[in-house]
């Protein structure tokens, strides 16, 4: 739970409230309002390219759906991937750092040089490996079990393993180097001295210490996930029509401009609710940040 002095502190960021209302309502408006929605709305129709109006306030696309309801689908998607693989990356970078911090040494030295190395290895060609590697052999592990959810979402599952272990290397530095300055302190002393052991020393002392920051990178994570998501969406990658995600609507918006017309909305749209909700996570981020840092001095 957040300190109560760190929220007054965000509280009077108009920034971050705004940034945090503007979150609140995104997310409500993807979770929620889908449901309430005609489902038909996302199939084709012979309304193919029509202008935003009062009955299609963002127009609808080549198929005649209706982009609105795809960019609160999709934007459920992405945000989704976005959440889940950052909470992947904050598990492995913590524990990690943790470990490497607090052991010291050559444990320390060995674990340090695994990230740089993996520091090494190319990103895409990693999930592109990841992808068509996995994607069929879980498909049909969860057709034989029944699972046909997994079966229609195994490549949001894949991406968010995938992005999560690609996210979680500056994590761990982060992580290792505050833990080198706090196992020097004088309860982390006092706890030794009492015999509590390491994994106790690690989990009640160390680890609330640091709740502050692990909180603020895990909403700067979360962009950083849903852009790498839309990224591998938009060249083809990621998201599979018939699901859609941020990324996936850009691409059809991108291939809908050209010299003799161009439909706008298909690129308008999709691309501001991207641009605002990762704008939002930054802002939100800087401010936590600064108020954890207030805490601090």
């Amino acid at each position: 739970m957040l300190d109560p002095r760190v929220l007054h502190r965000v509280k009077k960021n108009p920034a971050a409230v705004v940034s945090a209302v503007f979150l609140t309502a995104i997310v409500a408006a993807c979770v929620v309002v889908p449901f309430f929605l005609p489902s038909a709305l996302g199939d084709p129709s012979a309304i193919q390219y029509a202008p935003p109006s009062w009955e299609h306030p963002f127009g609808t696309d080549l198929n005649g759906r209706d982009l609105l309801y795809r960019v609160l689908t999709g934007g459920r998607v992405s945000l989704l991937v976005g959440l889940c693989g950052a909470l992947v990356s904050l598990f492995i970078g913590t524990a990690w750092g943790l470990v490497a911090g607090y052991a010291g040494g050559r444990i320390d030295s060995f674990m340090m040089r695994v990230v740089d190395v993996l520091y090494s290895v190319p990103r895409l060609i990693f999930l592109l490996i990841a992808i068509n590697a996995f994607n069929a052999g879980l498909q049909e592990w969860a057709s034989r079990e029944g699972w046909m959810w997994l079966v229609q979402s195994s490549r949001i599952a894949i991406l968010i393993v995938t992005l999560g272990l690609i996210e979680w290397l500056t994590m761990a530095r982060i992580i290792r180097g505050q833990v080198l300055s706090l196992k020097e302190r004088q309860f982390v002393t006092a706890a030794r001295a009492l015999g509590q052991s390491h994994v106790k020393i690690l989990t009640r002392h160390l680890l609330p210490n640091l709740a502050g920051m692990i909180f603020v990178y895990l909403t700067l994570t979360i962009p950083a996930v849903i852009i790498d998501e839309s990224f591998l969406s938009f060249l083809g990658l990621g998201i599979q029509a018939p699901q859609a995600s941020w990324g996936s609507l850009l691409a059809d918006g991108a291939g809908a401009i050209n010299p003799v017309r161009s439909f706008w909305w298909l690129l308008v749209f999709p691309a501001s609710a991207m641009a605002l909700t990762l704008l939002a996570l930054n802002f939100l981020g800087d401010a936590l940040r600064d108020a954890f840092d207030s805490k601090a001095r």
